[in-house]
């Protein structure tokens, strides 16, 4: 099977025609599974890939079984089917060459001197003169089980025991193929209500089938079932190949030593916990406004870093902005014209001045300031540039 965007789906069929009782059996058979896609296909049956494709084109039924009856039945198809480029179309238009056979019949040596040998090459392909050998279409694999229950399950220990011989067909499946995954998607099935789905979103390729176990036995724990459990299901993403390497010469704490996978294990065990919307990572925006400076982004996994965008070329020292900015900025008290929480703040360094957004309604003028509060905690303040004048918290420093 090879793809041919945006429309094409081109299938080897010769060796199988037998076991449809012929071209009309096969024929019906697509027919029937393409109409329970709600698809409506232009099938067409040729001796070459290129043909088929141009006579679906067409838009009419075309089978041609050898080479013999394949150019008689080619002669009438547009040139438009073969998809050349539109200028080459309309010079040979001018020519009153609008048809394939037209096409074929110029002869090869002046039509490669004017149209380019590409064009030449596709009509040796169409009509079997040269071969065809389109790229054929590999599916990714994917990890799929079910597994239906002697009994209805409540108890949530129980339905994560039921799961056992789904996991350890998995971690065969991954060994077996070297592979991990990121995602996978455990469905428990009701007998009424629709399928309850618990999904594991992992920071980094895991085949480890004891800690994704856990995994699905935190995410297990906040779930809410609507009935009885009577079947389960258990399904992957793509598989993604796993980055093989040897072990640290020191353990996990030893010599400040630690596993490069306690990163990834901590966030896949928060977002198992608290769900995938609760837990993400930060990456940076080329905008002067601090809060439209990052965005959230998928946690990276353990050893990777999140680089800044070539284009993002940050104005500030990084060290002087704090990770967390609070949602809106807070109102601070003042007295005798400088800022107070909860006692006096006390100003550190020189201001930051932020003057931008003057071209899409968000304007701001801002001079930003490190401040430290009498619990010694640094904050991120501002006092507007503009009447009345006045301060503002905008984040807190770890």
């Amino acid at each position: 099977m090879s793809l041919v965007p945006p429309d094409g789906l081109l299938l080897e069929v010769k060796g199988s025609l037998h076991l449809f009782n012929g071209v009309d059996g096969l024929r019906h058979a697509l027919a029937n599974e393409f109409a329970s896609l709600r698809v409506q296909p232009v099938l067409a049956l040729a001796p070459t890939p290129l043909a088929a494709l141009a006579a679906a084109r067409a838009g009419k039924p075309f089978v041609a079984m050898s080479m013999a009856q394949l150019v008689g039945q080619l002669t009438p198809l547009p040139l438009t089917t073969l998809r050349w480029p539109q200028p080459t179309l309309e010079r040979l238009g001018r020519m009153g060459v609008r048809t394939i056979g037209q096409a074929l019949r110029l002869p090869r040596a002046a039509f490669a001197r004017r149209f380019g040998t590409e064009q030449l090459a596709t009509l040796d392909r169409l009509t079997g003169r040269d071969p065809d050998l389109p790229r054929r279409f590999h599916a990714r694999e994917r990890f799929r089980r079910r597994r239906e229950l002697t009994y209805e399950l409540e108890n949530h220990e129980l339905i994560r025991a039921s799961f056992e011989p789904l996991w350890a067909d998995l971690g065969k499946f991954l060994e077996a193929r070297q592979c991990g995954v990121m995602e996978l998607e455990c469905l428990l099935r009701h007998r009424h209500a629709p399928p309850t789905r618990c999904v594991l979103r992992l920071a980094a390729p895991a085949a480890d089938v004891r800690r994704l176990t856990a995994l699905f036995g935190e995410r297990l724990s906040t779930l809410t079932l609507p009935e009885p459990v009577r079947a389960c299901e258990l399904r992957s993403s793509s598989l993604v190949p796993r980055v093989l390497s040897s072990n640290h010469l020191w353990q996990p704490g030893e010599h400040g030593g630690g596993s490069s996978a306690e990163a990834s294990e901590l966030i896949e065990r928060l977002r198992a916990r608290l769900g995938p919307e609760a837990v993400y990572g930060l990456r940076v925006l080329p905008a002067h406004r601090p809060e439209n400076a990052w965005a959230g982004t998928e946690p990276a996994g353990a050893g990777e870093r999140v680089a800044r965008p070539k284009s993002c070329h940050a104005p500030w020292p990084v060290f002087r902005r704090p990770l967390w900015l609070l949602p809106t900025p807070q109102l601070l008290s003042e007295r005798g014209g400088l800022p107070r929480r909860r006692g006096p703040l006390r100003l550190l360094g020189e201001p930051e001045r932020i003057e931008t957004g003057w071209w899409d309604g968000g304007e701001i003028a801002r001079d930003y300031y490190t401040a430290v509060d009498i619990h010694g905690v640094r904050l991120w303040i501002f006092r507007e540039r503009g009447s009345p004048h006045r301060w503002f918290v905008h984040g807190v420093f770890g």
